[in-house]
């Protein structure tokens, strides 16, 4: 079905797929604000916030590799509404050990750790099928129109948050989250299409051959190659300043836990309006001035964010900072799944994560040693904003700074519906989906 003047309409098991996974997002917004705020409280360490990120990171070291290649043997939607259920069970842990008087911030990092081994799988089989859904020529439109709508989610949702915790106790917030997981495994249950793609006869293989048969065709294709070593580069850096925001708001601007919420509600607001503009920017520009300026940009929006003493001026700097690394994250997934095939799809996801994801828990572990041998968070950011502009400039030499010459000559890069995104629409804490640096 089409729309007036000939645009394709997206489907209603699309709108499906959409609608559970903004709920699932809303409350993984409330996690995301509550957890790094609970480890806060519970230590006021910025060591025990970088280790949360890190064991958050950990499984895609560990598992990324196996979990990709399994999910393309897999019955997708089925994985992922029993993933939704483990999910809700692992968060709901912490609401739950926590009125019976046992929280510790070992259980927390234990959360974190087996949360995300379960997000790697659901985000491989979320990655491989949105093409399911709607179809190469409204990737971008659908990818705009889905990080917008996520992001609109992390916008209300640490507000929300952010008042429920003066009547709510912090570790009772992710009671919503796990709800939310529930109401996502029963939309994608009511979704007819298949995620796979029924057209490919695989050859009976070993899930070794798999994931060497992945990673050969990341690491020798230029672009996805060069992706993942700048994103890596790039996680390395950029780690603590998600890890430690709660405690540069504190240090930085003595914030209220209200003023945390607001801070991460800002950010969401930019990841939502660069997210509409996405397909606008990538008509005008090419795939590689709008990813790698954005890149660019980030960092010089870390930088002011540090610098700046002024609580409600450094929000809006922080907004910026997170809408130019959602802008980035849209057009690399959207060239990822114009160039690799469906039956790939999963495997590279997963492998792209080990590869860009792998430097997270070291970079954040260091970042949070900086910080305590330093005694000076804004110093920190400063240099992580700083190095964070280089990176991109020095990538620019490689094949990504003419990226459009490697997609398939029987592709064409989908951006000329992407502007219709904004007419349409309004992957740290445990389990969030970040909006930089997801490689």
């Amino acid at each position: 079905m089409t729309e007036p003047g000939g645009r394709r309409r997206l489907s209603s098991d699309f709108w499906k797929f959409w609608t559970g996974q903004v709920i699932s997002q809303l409350g993984t917004s409330f996690t995301a604000f509550a957890v790094p705020l609970l480890i806060y409280h519970l230590t006021h360490s910025a060591m025990n916030l970088a280790i949360t990120m890190a064991a958050e990171m950990l499984p895609y070291l560990l598992f990324g590799l196996v979990i990709g290649a399994w999910v393309d043997r897999l019955d997708r939607k089925r994985m992922m509404i029993g993933v939704s259920i483990l999910q809700a069970l692992v968060i709901g842990s912490i609401p739950a050990i926590n009125n019976a008087g046992g929280l510790s911030v070992w259980w927390i990092y234990g959360v974190a750790f087996v949360n995300q081994t379960l997000f790697i799988f659901f985000n491989a089989g979320e990655f491989a099928a949105i093409p399911s859904l709607v179809g190469k020529d409204n990737l971008v439109t659908a990818n705009g129109r889905i990080q917008a709508s996520y992001f609109a989610t992390t916008v209300l949702g640490p507000l929300m948050a952010g008042g429920l915790s003066a009547f709510i106790p912090i570790p009772d917030l992710l009671a919503f989250d796990a709800v939310s997981y529930l109401v996502s495994a029963g939309a994608l249950a009511t979704v007819r299409r298949s995620f796979n793609d029924r057209n490919v006869d695989r050859l009976p293989t070993t899930i070794r051959r798999d994931v060497v048969e992945g990673l050969r065709y990341v690491l020798g294709h230029p672009v996805l190659r060069n992706i993942s070593m700048m994103m890596a580069a790039v996680n390395f850096v950029t780690a603590t300043t998600a890890a430690q925001l709660v405690l540069f708001a504190k240090d930085r601007f003595h914030a209220s836990n209200a003023e945390i919420g607001l801070l991460f509600g800002v950010g969401g607001c930019g990841v939502v309006i660069f997210s509409l503009a996405a397909g606008r920017l990538r008509r005008r520009w090419s795939f590689s001035v709008v990813a790698l300026g954005s890149l660019t940009m980030m960092g010089a929006m870390t930088v002011a964010f540090a610098l700046v003493p002024w609580y409600w001026v450094a929000i809006v700097f922080w907004g910026l900072e997170s809408g130019f690394g959602s802008l980035f994250n849209i057009q690399t997934g959207s060239l990822r799944q114009s160039i690799v095939p469906n039956h790939l799809l999963g495997r590279v996801m997963t492998i792209a994560g080990v590869l860009a994801w792998s430097a997270i828990p070291l970079g954040a572990l260091i970042g949070g040693f900086a910080i305590v041998r330093t005694h000076n968070v804004v110093l920190v950011y400063t240099v992580i904003g700083a190095l964070t502009v280089l990176i991109p400039l020095l990538f620019s030499l490689t094949p990504l700074g003419h990226a459009e010459d490697y997609v398939p000559k029987d592709t064409v890069l989908p951006d000329h519906e992407a502007t219709q995104a904004i007419e349409a629409t309004s992957e740290g804490g445990v389990g969030e989906r970040r909006s930089a640096g997801t490689g």
